[in-house]
């Protein structure tokens, strides 16, 4: 798991309520929020949040805990001899480099043979985020999806992206301003 920080083991269930035993890690902070911040663990290739229903200290190294939604056997089960791990906020690659969508409003947009645009908006709803690019005057939406990117360069505006063939032109919009720019003939 690149940009995270092991901070600990599930050892063995604990008792009949859902608890277990973990070893902390020195990358474990004293100062974490375990009634608010979440520890993240690899299941199935997928990263889940784990966020404490309870949390008890046993000496430096140690802890009983009882995850939420870890109440049963089987569920217990899946976490044992999992590492668990919090975000990595030290590196280079840290959130407050973090580009998000809407800091990609004015880039150039790369997109191979469908020529090169730039993004004009960001219209961020929760279901379906889209953005907007104009290419040649003609706008269009497309969602707003992580893989389509294959590059950044934020120091120089550019993104490079790859759409799905067919993406483009679904719901693309002439640009009123340019049209009007145009000499009538």
């Amino acid at each position: 798991m690149n940009n995270w920080l092991p901070a600990g083991r599930v050892i063995k269930p604990f008792g009949e309520k859902g608890e277990v035993i973990v070893t902390l890690y020195d990358s474990f902070s004293d100062n974490f929020q375990t009634e608010e911040e979440p520890v993240f663990v690899k299941i199935d290739s997928l990263t889940v949040p784990l966020f404490f229903d309870h949390f008890q200290r046993r000496g430096q190294n140690g802890a009983l805990v009882r995850f939420a939604d870890f109440d049963t056997e089987s569920r217990i089960a899946e976490l044992l001899g999992k590492e668990f791990f919090l975000p990595d906020n030290t590196t280079e690659n840290s959130s407050t480099d973090e580009l998000f969508w809407e800091d990609l409003i004015g880039f150039e947009v790369d997109l191979g043979s469908d020529g090169k645009g730039v993004i004009t908006d960001l219209f961020d709803n929760d279901l379906n985020p889209l953005i907007e690019i104009e290419i040649d005057g003609v706008r269009d939406l497309i969602p707003a999806v992580d893989d389509f990117i294959r590059d950044i360069d934020p120091e120089t505006h550019c993104i490079r992206m790859e759409l799905p063939e067919g993406l483009l032109g679904l719901n693309a919009q002439k640009d009123e301003s340019a049209e009007s720019s145009q000499p009538n003939v």
